[in-house]
């Protein structure tokens, strides 16, 4: 395979390379551990086992053991080789691998069949969870085949209607992931429905101080732009026609969402009605968390253990780079 970074999709190179670029990054170096939160359904298990067979996850399976081997069965999956952790239900299952993560066993969380709910309470749980300084959120990373470049949207699955503090800690949780996935100086778009201030529209006033966050260093490592329309964030042209004068505007790399709703219907229109390429994955964690549902094509769960792996990398290294004092 000819090498290839994201970078090339902004210089119009449109092979779909995408998904073998991810596995090939995240596949550079050892598996990390990743405890399985309840495996006990077919496409569940199958994605983790599909995931350690590319050589990206050394999958710990966390659950009822009758549950998981009927769930293995059923897809014809070989799980003799993985570790298994026994749990009576769903929500024991959810605590011993927020566990098994928190006291270092496994570097990268997974979902498996049970409610997304269910294991975000136990990552979520002030004592035994795995909170830090940071909001949590979810970060869509999408290879749109009529976009120039990855896209990634926010938040689409964690922040139902996220204020002003949460929205600058999902900006830069994006931004922090941009930086994993080689974009340098990403442009960020904080979304609205027009692309000027009106105070009677909140998400345009969020816009204005998290642009002037930026100018003051509390967000730091892209570019940011708002409000702005999403036609105006991805589309140079329909910039320009607005007189649109902007770094960001017609070249985004990140779309920041105003709220839940809104975002996970622009993630789920890409993905089915534009053929998107998608991966997901919740940061702002003490470890990246895999949070794929029902309905994702085994590609999406794939290239979202894919992201997740090198997510876990980047916080190794930075573990590794703080002096020995420090807190």
């Amino acid at each position: 395979m000819s090498e290839t970074t994201l970078d090339d999709h902004a210089n119009g190179r449109r092979d779909h390379a995408w998904f073998e670029h991810l596995l090939a990054r995240a596949k550079g170096g050892a598996a990390p551990g990743t405890a399985v939160a309840h495996p006990c359904e077919a496409v569940a298990i199958a994605a983790a086992v599909e995931a350690a067979e590319l050589g990206l996850i050394d999958p710990i399976l966390v659950g009822p053991p009758d549950k998981i081997r009927a769930a293995a069965a059923e897809a014809k999956a070989d799980i003799s080789r993985f570790r298994m952790e026994p749990t009576p239900h769903s929500h024991a299952a959810a605590a011993r691998a927020v566990e098994l993560v928190r006291t270092g066993v496994a570097s990268v969380l997974m979902k498996g069949s049970l409610h997304t709910d269910e294991l975000m309470h136990e990552v979520m749980k002030a004592d035994t969870g795995l909170r830090t300084e940071r909001r949590v959120s979810h970060v869509y990373l999408m290879d749109v085949p009529t976009y120039p470049r990855p896209l990634l949207i926010t938040d689409a699955a964690v922040n139902i209607a996220p204020d002003l503090d949460s929205k600058r800690d999902i900006v830069q949780n994006a931004i922090d992931l941009a930086h994993v996935m080689q974009i340098a100086q990403p442009k960020v778009a904080i979304l609205s429905a027009v692309e000027t201030v009106n105070p009677k529209l909140q998400s345009t006033l969020d816009a204005a101080a998290l642009c002037k966050m930026a100018d003051r260093g509390q967000i730091v490592g892209g570019v940011l732009d708002g409000p702005l329309a999403f036609d105006n964030a991805i589309n140079l042209s329909a910039a320009e026609e607005k007189g649109i004068v902007s770094p960001v505007a017609g070249q985004a790399d990140i779309l920041v969402v105003p709220d839940l709703v809104s975002g996970n219907i622009l993630a789920k229109q890409l993905i089915f009605l534009a053929n998107a390429d998608a991966a997901g994955v919740v940061l702002g964690a003490s470890a990246p968390i895999i949070l794929t549902s029902r309905a994702d094509a085994s590609r999406t769960r794939i290239a979202s253990c894919a992201v997740a792996v090198l997510m876990a990398a980047s916080h190794e290294r930075a573990k590794a780079a703080k002096p020995a004092d420090c807190p």
